[in-house]
């Protein structure tokens, strides 16, 4: 999985950066098929905002929370990809199987 964290009008720091990465970490476990993740945090006047791209296998993910604290923007941006990955997952797994007569091996007469 690649992760990018970039900051507009703000400087990304390591503190910052390990506070996203162990976030998404958390978030992240629910779906094996995550292939990259963009972070882009920015400040716009008195809102902090943290906007995030989560590309999975077979769809794009895009969320973006603001907040006065740049933390508390992270965690709300994490909390609404949780419930995405989570959503899309039941989709992906709710797709019904083919019937049995149009399976290989089954006997048709």
């Amino acid at each position: 999985m690649n992760l990018s964290v970039t900051g507009h009008h703000v400087t990304v720091t390591p503190a910052i950066r390990s506070y996203v990465e162990s976030k998404l970490e958390r978030c992240l476990r629910h779906s094996d098929r995550v292939t990259a993740v963009s972070v882009i945090l920015s400040v716009q006047k008195l809102r902090q905002k943290a906007e995030a791209s989560v590309h999975v296998r077979g769809r794009d993910l895009h969320v973006e929370a603001d907040h006065e604290d740049l933390y508390a923007a992270i965690d709300a941006m994490v909390d609404k990809l949780d419930r995405q990955i989570l959503k899309h997952k039941g989709r992906a797994g709710a797709r019904p199987h083919a019937a049995l007569k149009h399976q290989a091996g089954s006997q048709q007469e």
